[in-house]
Parts: structure tokens; sequence; C-alpha cells
């Protein structure tokens, strides 16, 4: 409302010539915020001239991703900012992120991910990469999420920590199983499922006679894929 801008205006000790200015931003940054389905809306600095006038020298907007669909002309826009990889993985619903380390990480959940993150930094490693393949994850996800983890040429180890939630882990472990037979798998993979029917998932990975190694726990998948890489 312009009275909050106004409040705003006189805590920011904007001079009485400017308050009108300053008002038609603030509320202009929010009517950008609202309609964009922003998740940041950004002026800074704002700046006084030395005529005494108001002037925004830099200004940055972020949206949401999950309300492109509302925003058909936004969505169409190119991505100048991605890169081919993190292009390749929102085509198929995939959140990706590449990163400097070693171990590639997919997991369902971006806290989750952050979680798997954090754990492979204290086990001694660095990740690859931020890949959250969702809470629906299926085969073909888990495909494509791998090939995007294994073009990056620093990777020496793939972690895989999925939580069984909405999904079962036994429907979890037939989509990593299908994804590696398709994809040629040349360093160590670490496994770890928790959740919904977690036994019936792991049954399926041991006797499936893929190589890879089962981990109990995050801290313990992130010891394991740390060392795996190490041994890479």
């Amino acid at each position: 409302k312009a009275f909050q801008a106004r409040q705003l205006a006189f805590a920011l000790r904007i001079p009485n010539d400017q308050l009108g200015a300053f008002v038609r931003l603030a509320m202009g940054m929010v009517k950008i915020f609202m309609d964009l389905d922003a998740n940041l809306v950004e002026v800074n600095p704002l700046i006084l001239t030395p005529k005494g006038e108001l002037l925004a020298l830099d200004a940055k907007v972020t949206t949401d991703d999950n309300a492109m669909f509302r925003q058909k002309e936004l969505a169409a826009k190119p991505d100048l900012e991605a890169t081919p990889a993190e292009k390749e993985a929102k085509k198929t619903g995939i959140t990706f992120i590449g990163l400097d380390g070693t171990i590639g990480c997919m997991v369902n959940g971006a806290g989750l991910a952050m979680a798997t993150m954090d754990s492979v930094h204290l086990a001694g490693g660095s990740p690859a990469n931020f890949l959250d393949v969702g809470g629906g994850a299926n085969a073909e996800q888990v495909t494509k999420a791998f090939q995007i983890i294994l073009k990056d040429k620093k990777v020496q180890a793939v972690l895989i920590n999925i939580f069984g939630g909405i999904m079962r882990c036994d429907t979890i472990a037939e989509g990593v199983l299908t994804a590696l037979k398709k994809i040629k798998l040349a360093v160590p993979l670490v496994v770890r499922l928790e959740g919904t029917n977690v036994n019936e998932g792991k049954a399926l990975l041991k006797k499936s006679g893929l190589k890879m190694i089962v981990a109990d726990s995050l801290w313990d998948a992130a010891q394991k894929a740390v060392a795996a890489a190490g041994a890479n």
C-alpha cells in the first residue's frame, strides 16, 4: 500500500521532494513481484544523485520456476545464465546445478540434496553437482540424471541418496536398475535408500548383480562415496 511505502521512505530518510518517486518505485517493485511470480525483486544500489534525484543503478529479478506455466512470455525467453547441462536437466523436470567437485549426487528433494552435499563435504569430499530428481522420479528421469552427471569428466563416483516417501523404495530401485542397464557406468556407484519398502528396494539392488556399493545411512553413504572417489 502507498502508506506503507511512505513509512519506509520516512524510515530511510528519503528527501521530501523524492517521496513520490520512492513510493512509485516501491509499489512498482511489489507489482512486479506479484505479477511475475518472483522470488526476489531487488534494486541495489538505489542512490540520490548530486542533483537530489532518486535513481536505481541496478536491479535483479528472479522468478519461481514452479510458476512458469503461468508466465508463458518469460518461459519463452532464453536462459542466458544456465549451462547446457542445466538446460537439458530442466527439460526433463530435474533441478541441476553444476559444481567443481568429484562426487556426482542424485537425490530426491532439495533439502535432502543440501544435506547430502554437506555430508560429502564433512566426509572430506566435494560434490560435483546439486541434483534433485523430485519426489516422483521415474526411470526416464533417473537415466537422464545419470547421463547429465557423467558428462562431467571430473566425476569420480556417483552417490544416489533417495528417501522413499510418496514413492516406494522398490519402485525407485527398479528405476535405478533400468537406468543402469541403459548407460555405461565407469565410476563407482554408492546407493542409499530409506523409507517405504526399503528392504524390498535393497533386495532388488542386491539381486540385480550389478556392481554398486549399498549404504545404510546418509553418513555411511557420504564416507563410502568419498572413499570410492579417492580410490578411483
